[in-house]
């Protein structure tokens, strides 16, 4: 699903226009956003936590030279936490479902990019 999904779907089930759901999504992502630069984390609930985490410095490997070691700094990450309403529904999906979700969803990809949408 991606934003201009939500901003239509949004819309047509609130009879809003589509500019001004789109203006309030982008404002919310916007401050979600500007709050996790500063370090805070963001709780909307029954959705869930993004919050901002210190990832610890580590050696990687180099798949097309695993004989040489790569340092890889430690750096902040977002982090996301889905909520309890979220991870109920969640669990409830099959393996099948998954997977038959993103055959869907890639099959839509190739439609829109085949029709010139993307």
């Amino acid at each position: 699903m991606t934003k201009r999904d939500l901003v239509i779907r949004i819309s047509s089930e609130t009879g809003l226009v589509q500019q001004q759901v789109l203006d309030v999504i982008q404002k919310t992502l916007d401050y979600i956003s500007a709050a996790l630069a500063q370090g805070k984390k963001v709780e909307l609930r029954n959705f869930g936590v993004f919050e901002v985490k210190v990832r610890k410095a580590r050696v990687g490997r180099n798949p097309n030279a695993p004989e040489t070691d790569v340092p890889i700094p430690q750096r902040a990450v977002v982090k996301f936490k889905p909520g309890k309403e979220m991870r109920e529904t969640v669990i409830k999906l099959t393996p099948e479902q998954v997977e038959a979700a993103a055959k869907a969803q890639a099959a839509e990809e190739q439609n829109a990019e085949g029709e010139g949408q993307l």
